[in-house]
């Protein structure tokens, strides 16, 4: 099989990008029937069709867009490594895969002083499936949540967790008080994907026997946050998402027993993905800004107090 030209790829790529053979000739300094052309070049050396005729114009098949996304990040890959070799800033695309509570709650109140620093970035900013989901190929960098379990690909731990009950001020003053874990045999346990967290806070508070499986189970942190803090039940909160809301008085923490947490965010890609400068870059500023928390909230509120 013979290699495809450079120019025939960037003709696939500008089409599937703005979805017009005008627009991709334009950007390409090509004529529109070069265009179609070179695609059809690359059809008969790939052995499959990368676009079909709908009404005047053409569409990209279900194959080509899957080729059509792995030639982009080819392209990158390339544009990249002679940015290196001529020393040029760090620029480029990076899409980032966060789960909705890491955004929320840490990266969307910081990603401008990142943008700050490499102006030449095109950022963009996906949720995934689910907080340890790492399957999206068009991501170049992965926040996930879990237990540093990826295999194949490059993971670095980028903040370690202690978790503890949280609760809002009003649903402690409708209970009457939560002094003592007693109370949680009353109240709705909020949980975050499975019931584990819950469980090892009250075996090492001393409260084994509590039934674990009341309450709901969310998909993501943020889920579980707002519903802590409209006052549906008690959550098990941590030192980075908790801080904001336990430090304007929306939670508060009624018991003071914290413990580490086998889970955390981590950073993953893939291996090749990982040593792009983008994602070097990006990486880097984001260990830098979470370096050495311990705490990101005050002395907090127990059982109503300040």
């Amino acid at each position: 099989m013979r290699y495809p030209s450079m120019t025939a790829l960037r003709a696939l790529d500008a089409v599937a990008r703005l979805g017009s053979v005008a627009e991709a000739a334009n950007e390409l300094n090509l004529t529109p029937s070069a265009i179609s052309h070179q695609i059809k070049s690359l059809e008969q050396t790939l052995g499959f069709a990368l676009t079909e005729r709908q009404g005047r114009s053409i569409r990209i098949t279900y194959q080509g867009e899957r080729y059509a996304r792995d030639i982009h990040l080819l392209l990158a890959n390339i544009l990249e490594a002679g940015q290196r070799s001529d020393g040029q800033q760090v620029s480029g695309r990076l899409c980032i895969s966060s789960p909705p509570g890491f955004a929320t709650y840490w990266l969307c109140t910081h990603i401008a002083e990142f943008q700050a620093l490499y102006p030449q970035v095109e950022l963009q900013l996906v949720s995934p499936r689910t907080p340890g989901d790492t399957s999206d190929s068009s991501v170049d960098l992965f926040v996930a949540y879990g237990m540093g379990d990826w295999p194949n690909q490059h993971v670095q731990k980028i903040v370690s967790l202690r978790y503890f009950p949280v609760c809002s001020p009003s649903l402690v003053n409708a209970m009457g008080g939560l002094k003592t874990l007693d109370g949680l045999d009353h109240a709705l346990l909020l949980h975050m994907i499975d019931y584990s967290d819950w469980r090892v806070w009250l075996a090492a508070a001393g409260a084994p026997n509590v039934d674990v499986r009341r309450g709901i189970v969310f998909a993501d942190a943020h889920f579980v946050q707002s519903a802590c803090i409209a006052g549906q039940g008690i959550a098990m909160g941590d030192n980075l998402i908790s801080g904001e809301a336990l430090a304007r008085g929306q939670l508060m923490q009624p018991f003071g027993t914290e413990i580490e947490s086998n889970r955390g965010y981590y950073l993953v890609a893939d291996l090749l993905k990982s040593e792009r400068p983008v994602v070097l870059a990006f990486s880097e500023w984001v260990k830098s800004q979470l370096q050495g928390i311990t705490r990101l909230h005050p002395e907090p509120r127990r059982n109503g107090k300040a």
